[in-house]
């Protein structure tokens, strides 16, 4: 008999990200789905934990499985108010019904409680005041709009 699990690890808040996103650019159907990406542009970082703004030119990798879920592979660069660059990969799914689905595909703005948005996310730097985040774990919430991705950020403890 298994041992009853312990309780889960808090989330503490960490910071909330407002990324500005470019057109979709399908590739067309490969052998795991529709492949795609979006350009990420500037935005900004802020929070209780680290504050900043996001450096243009990451990238969202998408993949549209045959089930009509988003595989979700985000890469960028936040540039902490103190200058620090901190490398964010950032792994996800995004999914709901087809209704709501083709709503955001339109571009329409749909409360975020109506679809599943969850990346996790790791972290990369060398700037000496951040790097503890070398070592964390966090968990974005998020919403997408026509031309913007909202992401609320908890480090697990």
């Amino acid at each position: 008999m298994l041992d009853p699990l312990p309780p889960p690890p808090p989330l503490l808040p960490m910071m909330q990200i407002r990324c500005e996103v470019g057109p979709l650019v399908s590739l067309g159907v490969a052998k795991h789905g529709e492949r795609r990406y979006v350009a990420l542009g500037g935005g900004t970082v802020s929070g209780p934990e680290l504050n900043g703004t996001l450096v243009e030119g990451g990238v969202d990798w998408q993949i549209r499985r045959n089930d009509d879920v988003l595989e979700i592979a985000a890469h960028y660069v936040i540039r902490a108010d103190d200058g620090g660059l901190i490398e964010v990969q950032s792994d996800g799914l995004r999914h709901g019904p087809p209704e709501v689905m083709a709503r955001l595909a339109r571009g329409e703005t749909v409360p975020r409680d109506q679809y599943f948005f969850r990346t996790v996310m790791r972290f990369t730097t060398g700037a000496p005041r951040w790097l503890h985040l070398n070592k964390v774990l966090a968990l974005a919430v998020g919403e997408r709009e026509a031309k913007l991705v909202k992401l609320d950020v908890y480090r697990l403890t």
